[in-house]
């Protein structure tokens, strides 16, 4: 039996080669799993604030380049089994509100997002945790960006994944 071919590069991924970006996180064999004409299940789109900032960006633009290549690979990952996903990669906080866990020696990296019905997987914001939970401040900030990503979902999306 011939083996699949690995895609050139991982759709909404950045652009990034698929084993460049993921090899060392364990999720190249899911990857290598897919046809070349494949896409992930579930889009996979960033928050926009009103005034055009995507929190996200810019939290992920402060990281080690290291966390910022695991956090893309966890929202490959994300967009390739969405509501499937779960510990240890993700969990469930409340009121609609998901978080995809990720560590780089001791220190916890989380990002904040949401289903928007069947259709997209909305990511909120991401954080570094210091305490034993999500502080409720950042996932009540959460709440109130699914509630308005609801009211206007064309207006509150920006698609391209860093």
């Amino acid at each position: 039996m011939a083996a699949r071919k690995v895609p050139e590069t991982a759709a909404g991924f950045g652009g990034l080669r698929a084993f460049d970006a993921i090899s060392s996180f364990g999720l190249f064999r899911k990857i290598a799993k897919l046809a070349p004409d494949e896409e992930p299940l579930v889009p996979v789109v960033l928050f926009r604030e009103k005034s055009g900032r995507v929190p996200y960006l810019e939290w992920v633009d402060t990281l080690p380049a290291e966390v910022r290549l695991l956090c893309r690979a966890r929202l490959f990952q994300l967009s390739l089994d969405g509501h499937a996903l779960r510990r240890p990669v993700a969990d469930y906080l409340r009121n609609g509100i998901h978080e995809l866990r990720l560590h780089r020696g001791r220190r916890q990296y989380r990002i904040l997002y949401f289903f928007h019905r069947r259709e997209a997987v909305v990511v909120s914001h991401g954080i570094q945790k210091f305490g034993a939970a999500v502080p409720p401040t950042e996932i009540e900030r959460a709440i109130r960006r699914m509630w308005e990503f609801a009211a206007d979902p064309a207006g509150r999306t920006h698609e391209e994944l860093p």
